[in-house]
């Protein structure tokens, strides 16, 4: 109730152009910087899965032939 009595004499435009704008420039270095951390990691974590499916891969690829060929032997 406090937010809209504050506002309450303004036209709609300081409302929702004006004061987004302000926050926009105030936070606008903080909210890239998280944007930017976000995207970093999920790029981080994109890579990780990338690298560890290609290992699990090789390794079932090279010791999956080595394992039929030692269960022919028997």
């Amino acid at each position: 109730m406090a937010g809209k009595g504050i506002f309450a004499g303004l036209p709609w435009w300081v409302t929702w152009v004006v004061v987004p704008v302000v926050l926009l420039v105030v936070f606008g270095g903080l909210i890239a910087s998280a944007v930017g951390f976000l995207i970093g990691l999920l790029f981080k974590v994109l890579i990780a899965v990338a690298l560890i499916a290609g290992v699990i891969y090789l390794v079932r690829r090279f010791s999956g032939s080595a394992t039929s060929s030692s269960k022919s032997d028997w």
